[in-house]
């Protein structure tokens, strides 16, 4: 007598993976006066942060603004990233011009991030009022202004934890998955460790084992 074989669950998909543009500006450390701390830092977080399978694509330019619009272009519409991030150049300084190159390539403001930025930063300085970071999306890609220093930029993202490491202030990666869902990116996956995303229920994928 044959035992019929019991049902199994269909083995779920792989992370979809994510090309991701990592941008900083900074007139001293692309002219080699300094080492750039930027872009690693945003990719040590991103590699703690996602599961996705991650490339990344990275420019280190000066403070120029027609430069880092090209360059904001050409991640999006050349290279296909999906997200991109700046940090740098977002103060009130003269050549702190990240902002009016990131407003040059929108397609549309999403001015809730800059708020949220300046929100999180106003925890630590005084100084956080004078920040001029924009969220936009050009085409199918959301583009985020950070700050320019290591310990901003995770802070930023991640959120503030109080001393045992728990969550006091979400970060504005909270965000980032559900609109890169809305304007057709793919799903982003996030450790829970890191980052706990909000999704709406409908938009909810099963957590993965």
């Amino acid at each position: 007598m044959t035992t019929p074989s019991s049902p199994t669950e269909a083995p779920q998909a792989p992370p979809e993976a994510v090309h991701i543009g990592l941008v900083s500006i900074s007139d001293r450390a692309s002219s080699g006066v300094y080492a750039d701390q930027g872009l690693p830092s945003l990719r040590e977080w991103l590699q703690r942060a996602l599961r996705n399978p991650l490339r990344l694509s990275e420019r280190l330019i000066p403070d120029e603004r027609e430069g880092i619009a090209a360059a904001l272009r050409d991640l999006v519409d050349v290279a296909g990233c999906d997200l991109v991030l700046t940090t740098g150049g977002t103060g009130p300084a003269l050549r702190d011009v990240t902002p009016e190159a990131t407003a040059d390539v929108a397609d549309r403001v999403l001015p809730g991030f800059g708020e949220e930025m300046r929100r999180i930063s106003r925890h630590f300085v005084p100084t956080a009022i004078l920040s001029r970071q924009l969220g936009v999306i050009r085409g199918k890609a959301l583009i985020l202004n950070l700050p320019g220093q290591p310990k901003s930029i995770r802070e930023t993202l991640e959120g503030l934890r109080d001393a045992e490491g728990q969550l006091q202030v979400q970060g504005v990666f909270a965000a980032v998955p559900y609109c890169v869902d809305l304007i057709g990116g793919p799903y982003l996956e996030t450790d829970p460790e890191v980052c706990q995303p909000f999704r709406p229920k409908s938009a909810q994928r099963p957590p993965r084992a």
